[in-house]
């Protein structure tokens, strides 16, 4: 059996990874959806503040969140399912996905909304417990990082995008070339 793609949907809080995730799940016959930040909900007692600045627990739960999601991943992906993780992804978090991952296909995606859109949409949000506001200052933090993507990330810009367009065009920009490259890379 030949083992599923990984990919990895990445973006700012209110980019749209996890509408974007499950819509592309559903384009397959046999898809997980891990959403990371389900993962992290899981620490019930001293759980890391995930708002900047990130203290030394703070990133030790990020990294074990990372760890466990690319596990998960690879175990499924082995068994023939195309994986999705959506989850904020800095630079120094992509080593630890490659590194669990080994040499399984990675497609990462970058959806890069302009800030304006991302902080509108987040404004929106009823899917989090809590309220969305306290996310604006990491937003604006994270916007320029993150908009540069890096090597072999797909970069979106979904401002202007319905999850449809967006999951077409997520597909599009891998599948001319049939591996884990963007097309455009």
């Amino acid at each position: 059996m030949n083992p599923g793609p990984v990919w990895l949907i990445s973006g700012v809080p209110g980019a749209g990874k996890t509408s974007v995730a499950r819509a592309l799940c559903a384009r397959f016959a046999r898809a997980l959806h891990i959403p990371v930040d389900d993962l992290r909900d899981f620490v019930v007692s001293g759980r890391g503040n995930p708002l900047i600045p990130m203290t030394a627990e703070t990133k030790l739960q990020f990294r074990l969140s990372w760890a466990v999601a690319a596990t998960m991943a690879a175990r499924y992906a082995d068994e023939g399912f195309v994986v999705v993780i959506d989850d904020v992804v800095p630079r120094w978090g992509l080593e630890v996905y490659e590194r669990a991952l080994g040499d399984r296909a990675l497609r990462k995606v970058l959806l890069a909304p302009a800030l304006e859109i991302a902080l509108e949409r987040n404004s929106r949000r009823k899917d989090k417990p809590f309220d969305p506001g306290i996310l604006v200052p990491a937003i604006k933090n994270l916007h320029p990082s993150l908009l540069s993507g890096g090597a072999g990330w797909l970069v979106l810009d979904s401002s202007r995008m319905t999850i449809d367009e967006t999951v077409a065009a997520v597909l599009d920009g891998f599948e001319r070339t049939g591996d884990s490259r963007p097309s455009s890379a």
